[in-house]
């Protein structure tokens, strides 16, 4: 994360409303970078030791200030077990010790703390139950057209993934665009309270972890906790097409506008071009999106209609999503005497039946081999929407 000091010690104990257990000299000038993995910590770090029950984190408090950390936040519960030893090692390396209540509350405290010192900078949130890491790639590569971006990496978008990737964020940066997904309920909340987004996008509500919350009614309910720190001035983007869209757009605290086909200008159609991506008309210009799928044409939809909300300009718009290439394990297409689509990175019904619908919309004269993962946290629903699957197969 570079030298500069991300936060100073004092700034810190206020963010996470913390106790010193102990205050070195090196650990005054505060911290340059974030790790909750102890092999991942560099010089002048803050460690945070996130309890588990496979991998307790205070178990490496030693093995952090060996590598360099300045200062390491404890859980006041683990404080009989890990005291004396974190103490030791926080004296020898001349660090501090911070004990909190809870140690991931004080990781989100802190990133709140962190943005908020970026008045300047353009909030944009994005969760839903798929599509999320793809609408958040579009949107960043538009918004790079004009403006200086940072966006979480990959898919760190969970209750410790965005705060650490908030972290990232640095004065040059103009954009942020942050996705936002759960496995538990009141995640997207806790999220939304670090991030406190100007424009945020739900891209749909489908049946993903619905048996972690056991109802698309509270899938619903936990998506729109994304606008939960709204107080009037910010925007929400709800999909038009989603049977949702009257609940979602309820007593929000913001400006809800709907996106999609019929309400999105100026988007002008689009048709799926098979192996070769999806062609997408935008203020009557016609662009081919390297993307494969109808359900990437809605994603390049989203984040147009978000990246246009953000103010990007049309040009930009129409340069970003031509500009976009497949992620890892996401509609990735390999040509060859055998083609073979990778779209495995993660599966539930509407995704998997998205992937196995386009690959039946191909003018194909060879043989179609489908290759099916399994579809967890599913719950009660699992032998239903497995039966769902099967029929479309």
């Amino acid at each position: 994360m570079g030298d500069a000091m991300l936060m100073t010690l004092d700034a810190l104990v206020q963010a996470v409303q913390g106790t010193v257990l102990y205050s070195g000299r090196k650990a005054q000038a505060g911290f340059s970078s974030v790790a909750i993995d102890s092999r991942k910590v560099t010089e002048a770090g803050l460690f945070v030791a996130l309890p588990g029950s496979i991998q307790d984190g205070h178990q490496y408090i030693e093995n952090a200030f060996n590598s360099g950390a300045s200062i390491v936040l404890m859980q006041e519960d683990r404080l009989e077990a890990y005291r004396n030893r974190a103490l030791s090692a926080a004296q020898l390396h001349d660090g501090a010790l911070i004990v909190v209540p809870k140690t991931l509350l004080a990781l989100q405290q802190a990133a709140r703390a962190y943005i908020d010192e970026f008045p300047g900078l353009l909030k944009i949130g994005i969760t839903g139950s798929s599509g999320k890491t793809t609408v958040k790639e579009l949107t960043a590569a538009i918004m790079g057209q004009e403006k200086r971006v940072i966006m979480n990496e990959g898919n760190l978008n969970s209750e410790t993934g965005l705060p650490l990737s908030v972290f990232s964020v640095r004065p040059e940066h103009q954009v942020g665009v942050f996705e936002m997904g759960m496995n538990r309920p009141g995640e997207i909340g806790e999220l939304a309270a670090v991030l406190r987004p100007d424009i945020a996008l739900i891209t749909n509500i489908g049946t993903a972890h619905i048996g972690i919350l056991g109802s698309k009614d509270a899938i619903a309910e936990e998506k729109k906790a994304i606008f939960s720190q709204f107080n009037g001035k910010q925007v929400g983007l709800i999909p038009e097409y989603d049977a949702y869209a009257d609940f979602l757009q309820h007593s929000v605290q913001g400006h809800i506008k709907l996106y999609g086909p019929r309400t999105t200008a100026p988007f002008g159609g689009g048709r799926n071009l098979g192996l070769d991506g999806i062609e997408f008309i935008w203020n009557q210009k016609s662009i081919t999106i390297p993307l494969a799928g109808q359900h990437n044409l809605l994603n390049a939809l989203a984040a147009a209609a978000l990246a246009q909300e953000a103010g990007a300009g049309a040009e930009a718009i129409q340069r970003g999503l031509a500009s976009v290439k497949p992620l890892f394990g996401r509609g990735e297409i390999f040509k060859g005497p055998v083609t073979l689509i990778r779209d495995c990175y993660n599966a539930n019904p509407e995704s998997t039946i998205a992937a196995i619908e386009f690959c039946d919309e191909l003018e194909w004269s060879g043989r179609r081999i489908y290759v099916i993962g399994s579809m967890l946290e599913l719950g009660s629903e699992s032998e239903l929407e497995h039966q769902r699957v099967a029929r479309v197969l």
